[in-house]
């Protein structure tokens, strides 16, 4: 038997097709040559007029040399990029009474920026998984300690037990009922009345909590009824300083908890771990590893999801898709987690960049061809022994057998009552959580982190993108928010790269050189905004005295530099398109390239200095999911939503208005002198005419727009103030 189940694997694999790799290889190597030759013209033809000269010269030499290693560190998940399937009939035909416990683990942080109807829809769409019941736990941790959210979840356990029945009725996806309920497909004739009635109750539960949550306060009659699960909480409680609370609103041993078709239901957990002024929480780490000492009490499945509170599941097979790969005779004891993409509601256009294209449907398979897809905090399987520090051995087998593991039988008084020990601060004094157990603490992006520690202990991770979405989640709907998040990211990545964990230190000999090159690419985007920064600025100033930093585009020389442009944007393009996209949709990308490197990966480069000489603390900041009416009107109509006066728009709008400036200055000279003017300056001209173009959405929000989410007037101001002054010392100078 067990041989014949070998040679039926759970999964299969295929590599990038040959032809199309090995096109891809020559023309990357066409490209090489064409960057070498550049930056030879530059080592070669190094002007002697001025010092000043000089040093913008070297300043854009390091740049392009900057660009050109980079653009190799990007080869990594073009190289050898691996796709894979799943066989879920063979898997349910072989192990379907031996499947393993699931502990699914959801985050939530702040009532007010992530609403609690949208994290119990979260909630609901895991309870709902196409799993044996009996095996699946859902775990709730409220970094906001908020008895709303509580509310909101005690009302999803009621409702749940009409809901999971009406999901296995009616086979429906998604089951995160918000998103059903406002698909647009019209029902069978056969289903309406049923969805009726589904739909009603659905529409009293979300009245309820949205009354509750907008008059801040739990019903009296609700707190009164449930004075157990209302206890802990008074009004000296907040966020920041509460004690431990542990729910259990379905499970424990003595529950008998039922739909209405009387199968069981999956065990729910409330948890707000312990908070004091005088304690570090660690952030999201440290309430997953809150999650994994009260799960192993609970419930202790051997595998783990864990989902942000806005990404809901897609696809109840989900979890059936990652145990292919744990529960594959072949390759599964390997196997320390399967991430799955982080798919977002955007646009048609997709206006902030924000669907991760490229990175969900090109770099991620790069990954895996490697055998290392990194871990991105949401939408992953684990398998417990990996998180738990457990290094990888040929000895282990990996057994998941579900005959043999049993959720605990203690009564939830018991567990809750052992279980705030487990939550509470003076659980890791003195332990190895944090640095040999479970997520990584001291960096913000501490998913990112724990992968690569995973991975250099000897385990290997899968990277699954199915058809069907499996997991869909709430992108921002503001260009702050998506400059703070992308600010993060970029911030916790480049700690990483300086850190003892920099991949080309901490992997050597662990992992794979092409993965060292896979994860530099994240880790490099910070100090990636000062060569993007000398090219938004400087050779657009050099329009203003003629100087000209390129070769004429008449002579031999500016057939390198032509190719480059043309062969790196065209291929992009084609790539994007190939991949779904519209030209509206990669141009909206190009700006949002410019825009981040000008801005969030900018101020990411100077917090990481500043942290790296003892000057800044770590933060990590929620981005809101919350969006008033104009903002969501204007986000739909694809126009940027700016709004605030942040630092950052401060400098995008200067750079964008210098650039503005400069190319006035280079038409007028052109109206005066000729077309003869451009010889020299062409490739100048096409930059910052470039820059202008990419720029049209701010140069409206700053001197066009009316509403409430354009750049504000004291912005746009500064921005003209400062290019005046930079454009006056430019001309002073020459």
């Amino acid at each position: 038997m067990g041989e014949r189940r070998e040679e039926i694997p759970l999964h299969s694999s295929r590599r990038g097709r040959r032809r199309g790799r090995g096109m891809y290889r020559l023309l990357a190597g066409i490209n090489l040559a064409g960057m070498v030759a550049v930056l030879f013209y530059r080592v070669t033809n190094i002007p002697h007029e001025s010092l000043s000269l000089r040093l913008l010269w070297a300043a854009m030499t390091l740049s392009e040399l900057w660009f050109v290693l980079y653009w190799i560190m990007n080869q990594a998940v073009r190289w050898d990029p691996i796709y894979r399937s799943t066989f879920k009939d063979r898997l349910s035909l072989r192990f379907e009474e031996e499947l393993p416990g699931v502990d699914a683990f959801v985050c939530t942080a702040d009532p007010w920026k992530e609403p609690p109807l949208l994290v119990i829809g979260t909630v609901l769409s895991l309870m709902a998984y196409d799993y044996p019941p009996e095996k699946l736990s859902v775990y709730l941790s409220d970094d906001g300690g908020s008895d709303l959210t509580l509310y909101a979840l005690l009302e999803a356990s009621f409702f749940s037990k009409h809901w999971l029945p009406f999901c296995r009725k009616f086979k429906i996806e998604p089951r995160s009922p918000a998103a059903f309920f406002s698909a647009e497909a019209v029902p069978p004739l056969t289903f309406s009345q049923e969805l009726s009635t589904m739909k009603s109750l659905y529409e009293d539960m979300a009245n309820r909590i949205e009354s509750a949550v907008s008059l801040g306060r739990v019903p009296p009659e609700i707190r009164e009824e449930h004075q157990r699960l209302f206890s802990d909480w008074n009004p000296t409680t907040n966020s920041r300083d509460h004690p431990s609370i542990l729910k259990i609103l379905i499970g424990g041993g003595d529950s008998k908890a039922v739909d209405v078709d009387r199968c069981p239901l999956p065990t729910l957990v409330y948890m707000a771990r312990e908070k004091r002024p005088t304690y570090p929480h660690h952030f999201k780490a440290g309430a997953m590893n809150a999650l994994l000492r009260v799960s192993s009490e609970i419930s202790n499945a051997p595998i783990i999801l864990n989902v942000d509170c806005d990404m809901y599941s897609n696809d109840s097979q989900s979890v059936r898709d990652a145990l292919c790969f744990f529960m594959d005779e072949r390759t599964g004891s390997r196997t320390a987690f399967v991430q799955f993409p982080q798919k977002f509601n955007v646009t048609k256009n997709d206006l902030y960049d924000a669907s991760l294209l490229s990175y969900n449907e090109v770099n991620s398979y790069g990954f895996d061809g490697f055998e290392g897809m990194m871990y991105i905090g949401s939408a992953c399987f684990h398998r417990r022994d990996c998180l738990t520090g457990r290094k990888y051995s040929d000895d282990f087998k990996g057994d998941l057998n579900g005959r043999t593991w049993k959720k605990s039988l203690e009564s939830a008084d018991v567990l809750e009552e052992r279980g705030k020990f487990l939550t509470s601060c003076a659980s890791e004094e003195n332990t190895m959580w944090g640095t040999e157990v479970g997520l990584k603490y001291g960096c913000p992006v501490e998913d990112v982190i724990t992968g690569l520690a995973i991975q250099c202990r000897g385990w290997r991770s899968v990277y699954f993108n199915p058809k069907r979405a499996a997991f869909i989640g709430v992108a921002p709907a503001t260009l702050n928010d998506t400059l703070i998040q992308r600010e993060r990211w970029a911030e916790g990545n480049f700690q990483i790269f300086l850190s003892r964990y920099c991949t080309f230190v901490y992997g050597k000999g662990k992992i794979s050189l092409g993965l060292q090159m896979c994860y530099s690419i994240y880790g490099l985007w910070a100090p990636s905004s000062l060569p993007a920064l000398c090219y938004a600025i400087a050779p657009s100033l050099c329009l203003l005295n003629n100087v000209s930093l390129f070769p004429k585009i008449s002579t031999l020389w500016s057939i390198p530099f032509v190719y480059v442009i043309i062969s790196t944007y065209g291929y992009s393009l084609v790539e994007f398109l190939c991949l779904g996209g519209t030209f509206k949709f990669w141009w909206n990308g190009q700006r949002m390239w410019m825009i981040r490197r000008v801005t969030s990966y900018f101020f990411a480069f100077l917090d990481s200095m500043l942290k790296l000489i003892g000057m800044g603390q770590m933060k990590f900041t929620i981005t809101s999911k919350v969006v008033d009416a104009d903002a969501t009107a204007r986000y739909e109509n694809e126009i940027m939503e700016f709004g605030i006066a942040s630092p950052m728009f401060i400098l995008l709008t200067t750079v964008s208005v210098h650039n503005l400036v400069c190319l006035a200055a280079l038409v007028f000279k052109v109206v005066v002198n000729g077309i003869e003017v451009l010889d020299p300056l062409f490739f100048q001209a096409t930059l910052c005419g470039s820059m202008v173009l990419l720029s049209l959405p701010i140069y409206e929000a700053a001197f066009i727009r009316k509403d409430k989410g354009k750049i504000p007037t004291a912005v746009a101001f500064i921005a003209v103030i400062l290019t005046l002054a930079i454009s006056f010392l430019a001309v002073l100078y020459e």
